[in-house]
C-alpha cells in the first residue's frame, strides 16, 4: 500500500511539473482515452459537434455498414482537428480499448483515417477508394459506405480498383454530386425562359410560315386550332418535365437534424459548467495542462469573490460551421447561459483555432468589454500560431487579469439577443424550381422568342432572295395572288419579267411549233425587240414589264394546255381570271370598273368591296412625277387591254408594233 501511494504522489508530481510542450504531448492520450470509453460503450461513436452535417441519429447507418466488413469495426465520426494526427489518434484509441480490429475515423466530410489492428483488411486501398472516386460534396456516411464496399471486396480488387481511382482522377475530381442554390437559381432562370419562350416561338414561327402558306395557297389545309394546341401542349410539357429533370431538393448530403441532435452539445456543456467553471471539451486535445488548469480555477475564484466581480464560465469548445451555432460563439453562449440558467461572465475558447470570445450576462461590467480586449488575447499573436495549444492557458491568464482591471458599473449588463443561426431543417434545403429566378425567365424567354422569331424570318426571306437570285424560276402560279406586290419596284419586275420570258422561251422545244402559246411568246418578244435581255435593262418601262410578265405566264399556261384567255384585272400579276365582276376601283366615291378577277380578288370584291382600291396593281405615272396610279391609268400602252384578255393585249401589242 505504501509503495502505491508512493507512486501516485511521484506521477501527481510529474503532472504538476510539466511543460505546456509535454501537456500538448499528453493531450492525445487525454482525448483517447474518452473515445476508447465510447467504444467500449459502442463501437459506432457519432460526436454531437456535427449535427448540421452528421448527426448523431445517423449512429445506425454507420454501425449497419460497419458489420459488412467481417471483422469488428470500430468507428469515430469527429470534427477535423487540425492539431491531431488521425493515425496516431487511432493508435491511442487502440492502446486504451485494448481490442483489435479496423478502426476508422470520420470527419464532417469523409472518411479521414483507417487502420488495421490485428486484422487484415484492404484499409488504406479502400480509404484511396472513397478518396478519388467520391467528389468532395458527397459526405461522410456515402464515403464510409464506399469505404466499406471496397474493404469487402478483398485485398487483391481493392489495390486494384484504388490504382484505377487514383489514375483515372488524378486531373479532374469527379462531378459535384450536389447542386447549391446559385445552380437552383440558374435551373428556375432556364425554366422560366423555356416556359414562355419555345410556346411563344412556336406561335410566332407558325404564324410567319402561315403568312407565306397564304401566298402558296396552302394555310387553309392546317386547322387554326393545331398551332395554338401544340404551343400549350409544348408549356405544358415543360412544366411538367423541368420538375423531373432539375429534381435536386437538397444542396448537401447532410439530413436534418433532429431537436434532440441541434440540443446535445449545449446540454453536455451546460451540465459540466454546472460542475466546474471550466468546461474542456472531452473529444479535443487537452490545451490546458495541470498547472494551468489549477491556476484558471484559482483566477475565477478570486474573480468572482472580489467586489464587483462575479461567476466565470469558460467553455473550451471547437465552434464549427456544422455545429448547432453554426460556428457562431455568441450563439452558442447564449444557448449555453439559457441551457444552465446561471449568469456570468461565458467565455468561448475554440481549441481548434485558438480565438476567445467574452460575453456578460449579468455582471457589473461595461458593455465595451469585448471591444477593449487586446488582439493578443481573442486572436493570440505569431506565437500563438505557432503553438498547437494556441497558448491558451496564457491567454486565459492575461484575460483574467484584464477583468481584476475592468471598470465595474452600477448595474449588470446582458448580452443583446444574437442572430438566428439558420435553420437546420432549411439550411440546405433548395428552393422551389418554380420560385426566385424563374419570373425573370419567363420575361426574357418571351424577350428572346421575338428575338429569335424575327431572325428566323430575317434567314427565311433572306434565303430565299438568295436561292431566287442563284437560281430564278417563275413563282408557282396558285403562290401569284399572295406573293404578287401591289406597288412592284422596278427591280422586282424587270427580274419577274426576264425570268417568265427565258422559261417560256426555255420550254418551247419545237421552233417550227406555232399553236396558241406561239402568239403569246411572240407577243412578249416584240415588247422587248426580240431580245429577253433587254426586260432587266434598266429604262425598260414597268407598263412593259408587266405585260411581259402577263404574256410569259398566259405561254406557259397555254403550253400545259390550260385554255382561260383572262387574266387578272385587279392585279395582272395575280395570274388567271376566274369570272367577271363588278369591283369598286376607288377608295371614296362609287366608281366601278368590269374586270376579271382571281379568286382571291373575287372573294374580297363579294365580302369586302372596299378593300378592293387596296389590291389594285399601281405603277409610276411619269406625267405626276411618278406618282403611282391604277396601271390602266399610268399608260396607254398594251397593258391597258388586260381587263378585255390575253386575246386583245396580243392584238394590242401587234398593233403598237406595226406587225399584222
Amino acid at each position: 500500500m505504501l509503495r502505491l501511494l508512493l507512486a501516485l504522489c511521484a506521477v501527481a508530481g510529474i503532472f504538476a511539473t510539466a511543460t505546456p510542450a509535454q501537456a500538448a504531448d499528453a493531450a492525445p492520450v487525454t482525448q483517447a482515452a474518452y473515445l476508447a470509453e465510447r467504444l467500449r460503450e459502442n463501437p459506432v461513436h457519432v460526436t454531437d459537434q456535427l449535427p448540421r452535417e452528421v448527426s448523431r441519429s445517423t449512429a445506425p447507418d454507420f454501425a449497419r455498414l460497419a458489420k459488412k466488413t467481417g471483422v469488428p469495426t470500430y468507428v469515430l465520426v469527429l470534427p477535423s482537428q487540425s492539431s491531431t494526427d488521425g493515425k496516431q489518434l487511432l493508435g491511442a484509441v487502440h492502446d486504451r480499448l485494448g481490442r483489435d480490429g479496423l478502426y476508422v475515423l470520420v470527419d464532417d466530410s469523409a472518411v479521414a483515417e483507417a487502420t488495421a489492428y490485428g486484422v487484415r483488411v484492404p484499409a488504406e486501398a479502400a480509404s484511396t477508394v472513397a478518396m478519388y472516386e467520391l467528389p468532395y460534396d458527397a459526405g461522410p456516411l456515402r464515403s464510409f459506405e464506399r469505404f466499406i464496399d471496397v474493404i469487402a471486396q478483398g485485398g487483391e480488387k481493392a489495390t486494384a480498383r484504388a490504382a484505377a481511382a487514383r489514375e483515372t482522377y488524378r486531373d479532374d475530381e469527379p462531378a459535384e454530386m450536389y447542386i447549391g442554390p446559385s445552380d437552383r437559381r440558374n435551373q428556375s432562370f432556364l425554366t422560366g425562359i423555356l416556359l414562355t419562350g419555345v410556346p411563344l416561338l412556336i406561335l410566332l414561327v407558325a404564324g410567319f410560315a402561315r403568312r407565306r402558306r397564304r401566298r402558296s395557297g396552302a394555310g387553309r389545309r392546317v386547322p387554326r386550332w393545331v398551332v395554338p394546341g401544340a404551343a400549350v401542349l409544348t408549356a405544358a410539357a415543360i412544366a411538367l418535365t423541368a420538375p423531373l429533370v432539375f429534381d435536386q431538393t437538397r444542396s448537401s448530403a447532410a439530413q436534418p437534424p433532429s431537436p434532440a441532435d441541434l440540443s446535445a452539445r449545449v446540454d453536455r456543456v451546460a451540465a459540466g459548467l454546472k460542475k466546474d467553471p471550466v468546461y474542456a471539451d472531452p473529444e479535443s486535445p487537452r490545451v490546458l495542462d495541470s498547472r494551468r488548469l489549477d491556476r484558471l480555477h484559482d483566477r475565477i475564484r478570486d474573480f468572482r469573490r472580489s467586489d464587483g466581480g462575479g461567476p466565470v464560465y469558460v467553455a473550451l469548445v471547437p465552434q464549427t460551421p456544422a455545429s448547432e451555432s453554426a460556428g457562431d460563439s455568441w450563439l452558442f453562449a447564449a444557448a449555453v447561459h439559457a441551457a444552465s440558467r446561471q449568469d456570468g461572465l461565458y467565455v468561448v475558447a475554440d481549441p481548434d483555432d485558438g480565438t476567445i470570445d467574452v460575453y456578460n450576462y449579468g455582471l457589473r461590467l461595461a458593455d465595451s468589454l469585448s471591444l477593449d480586449l487586446p488582439d493578443a488575447v481573442t486572436l493570440g499573436d505569431s506565437r500563438a500560431d505557432k503553438a498547437d495549444d494556441h497558448l491558451l492557458g496564457e491567454r486565459l491568464d492575461t484575460l483574467m487579469t484584464f477583468l481584476d482591471k475592468a471598470p465595474r458599473t452600477d448595474r449588470p449588463g446582458f448580452e443583446s439577443t444574437p442572430a438566428a443561426a439558420p435553420k437546420a431543417d432549411e439550411e440546405y434545403a433548395l428552393p422551389p424550381l418554380f420560385a426566385t429566378d424563374f419570373w425573370p425567365g419567363l420575361f426574357v424567354g418571351a424577350f428572346a422568342a421575338l428575338l429569335l422569331s424575327g431572325v428566323v424570318a430575317g434567314v427565311m426571306w433572306t434565303a430565299g432572295r438568295l436561292l431566287r437570285r442563284r437560281d430564278p424560276a417563275p413563282e408557282a402560279t396558285h403562290l401569284l395572288p399572295f406573293t404578287a406586290p401591289t406597288e412592284p419596284s422596278a427591280s422586282y419586275l424587270r427580274r419577274t419579267a426576264y425570268t417568265e420570258l427565258t422559261t417560256l422561251t426555255g420550254e418551247f422545244t419545237d421552233p417550227d411549233d406555232r399553236t396558241r402559246a406561239w402568239d403569246h411568246l411572240d407577243a412578249a418578244m416584240l415588247l422587248v425587240d426580240g431580245d429577253p435581255d433587254r426586260a432587266r435593262a434598266a429604262g425598260t418601262d414597268p407598263a412593259t414589264l408587266v405585260a411581259v410578265t402577263v404574256l410569259a405566264r398566259a405561254g406557259r399556261a397555254a403550253l400545259a394546255g390550260d385554255p382561260d384567255d383572262l387574266c387578272c384585272g385587279v392585279n395582272p400579276l395575280h395570274g388567271p381570271a376566274v369570272s367577271r365582276h363588278h369591283v369598286r376601283v376607288a377608295a371614296q366615291g362609287n366608281s366601278r370598273r368590269l374586270l376579271p378577277v382571281c379568286d382571291p380578288c373575287r372573294d374580297t370584291a363579294i365580302a369586302e368591296p372596299g378593300g378592293i382600291p387596296g389590291r389594285l396593281m399601281k405603277l409610276p405615272d411619269p406625267s405626276l412625277g411618278n406618282s403611282r396610279v391604277p396601271y390602266y391609268d399610268a399608260t396607254d400602252g398594251p397593258l391597258t387591254a388586260v381587263p378585255d384578255g390575253i386575246a386583245r393585249l396580243i392584238d394590242k401589242v401587234r398593233e403598237t408594233a406595226g406587225v399584222h
